[in-house]
């Protein structure tokens, strides 16, 4: 019988853990500045401890981040680090470095050490290695297709095995591009990449007198002429290069999104089903945990009858940039770049979350601006069930003045009494408990409207080969 998989979430700060464990997350992954691949973590040492009793009072599991490339200057923090997760007791740390992979084994033998992404492990000689080591876990690299994924599932049978589902995609080999280094000083090594493969690059043109010309794109010339790359050793192949008004966008994928091909991971018997974005909200977090939460549980209840059409529309809520396959099928194809834009586009946004229940007064925490009367879905946690809300007004949760609108900003709260709402109250709190997300339906139009549609049924037709 079939082992159902764990379905794994990036935790940034205290409450996107808690979030996604709400949400139906089996476990979360987690990292302090320091030593880790989490430059902009918002955990400290202390919220580190209170998610670790939070996960485990919860029956689930978090794994902590060591998972930088150590240079010899970061060597000296090492031992104390390492004293720190002995306190901590994480149910695993991800490691990268084969020193520090080395130095933990030796000085903390008692913890589980799985082998991170930035190992870029692609082979199944590689996992062997890595188990030979001690390893107890080794995430697959997102360079890695299913069919050498199932293949190293084959030949490496006794260990943990882990595999990207959902996320943002490196255009390098996971967190090991220096172009962010070179080009801002930031690393990416240390979670601090500028994304600089997703930046828009304009073309010039150099003049014989040795000027340099803008090559200006508008409406009156952009359908004159294409721009294409040739390579000096493969002749007549050529590379298209898009660039509007905005600029040209060349190394900027898509999104990962491998719901539709969840069934193969599934029946492949992985272990771990890893999702990217430990820099995104926790409405990002709740969203994709609980659509993969049904997604997944219904597959191994019904499998003849499972269709990933039903649990698109909640991926289709988040803000994207497009979604591809990532490797999974093998070599990517031109519907996994987006060469229009880097930004992401979505009709939803985050309206914020229940921060706590005061009585029956539930406290709502603003994360973007409401209006009265606009329709505030709350997403119910286990299922794929919202609760809708009109305001009538806003009612500040510490000074009580009314507002017929209501912005973010320093926490900015609003309490929402138990008239609002169209059931009974204690139907409410125990449908809706602290780390409720909602969102409100903001729709897009003009070219942002087209350029989505047009995403969509790029995605519909990779998903359909």
């Amino acid at each position: 019988m079939l082992k159902k998989a764990e379905i794994l979430l990036p935790a940034g700060s205290l409450v996107k853990l808690k979030t996604a464990i709400l949400y139906g997350a089996d476990a979360g992954y987690a990292g302090i500045p320091e030593m880790s691949l989490r430059a902009q973590s918002k955990f400290s040492l202390d919220e580190l401890r209170e998610g670790i009793e939070f996960t485990h009072i919860q029956g689930k599991k978090i794994y902590l981040t060591l998972n930088l490339f150590m240079h010899n200057s970061d060597i000296a923090k090492l031992p104390t680090f390492v004293a720190t997760l002995r306190e901590l007791k994480p149910d695993g740390v991800l490691i990268s470095d084969p020193g520090v992979f080395q130095y933990v084994r030796e000085h903390a033998p008692e913890l589980n050490l799985f082998v991170s992404t930035q190992a870029n492990i692609c082979s199944w000689a590689a996992v062997k290695f890595w188990q030979s080591l001690g390893a107890k876990l080794c995430v697959l690299g997102r360079e890695v297709s299913f069919a050498e994924a199932k293949e190293i599932r084959q030949k490496c049978p006794d260990i943990l095995l882990e595999t990207f589902i959902h996320g943002a995609m490196c255009m390098s080999y996971s967190g090991r591009c220096l172009i962010s280094n070179y080009l801002t000083g930031r690393s990416a090594n240390r979670g601090q990449c500028a994304h600089c493969c997703r930046w828009h690059y304009k073309l010039h043109l150099r003049l014989k007198d040795g000027s340099i010309k803008e090559l200006v794109i508008d409406e009156h010339n952009k359908d004159s002429f294409d721009f294409l790359l040739e390579e000096e050793f493969r002749p007549n192949e050529y590379y298209e290069i898009v660039e509007d008004e905005h600029g040209g966008y060349i190394l900027n994928s898509k999104d990962m999104c491998l719901l539709p091909r969840l069934p193969d991971l599934l029946s492949a018997g992985f272990d771990s089903l890893k999702i990217e974005g430990r820099n995104k909200t926790e409405y990002y977090a709740g969203t994709v945990a609980r659509a993969y939460r049904q997604a997944v549980d219904d597959w191994f209840q019904s499998p003849k009858t499972w269709d990933w059409r039903r649990y698109m529309p909640e991926f289709d809520t988040l803000q994207n940039r497009g979604y591809c396959l990532g490797f999974h099928d093998g070599n990517l194809t031109n519907l996994s770049q987006n060469y229009e834009y880097t930004r992401t586009l979505g009709d939803w946004l985050f309206a914020g979350s229940i921060t706590e229940w005061q009585g029956d007064d539930a406290i709502f925490e603003i994360r973007n601006f409401i209006n009265t009367d606009e329709e505030i879905e709350f997403l119910i946690p286990n299922c794929l069930d919202v609760i809708k809300l009109r305001f009538a007004s806003f009612e500040d949760a510490v000074t009580g003045e009314t507002t017929p609108r209501v912005s973010a900003g320093q926490h900015k709260s609003v309490r929402i009494r138990p008239t609002s709402w169209h059931l009974p109250i204690t139907k409410v709190k125990k449908l809706l408990p602290q780390y409720t997300i909602a969102r409100k339906f903001m729709p897009l139009t003009g070219e942002n409207r087209t350029t989505l549609d047009h995403k969509s049924a790029e995605f519909l037709t990779l998903c359909q080969r």
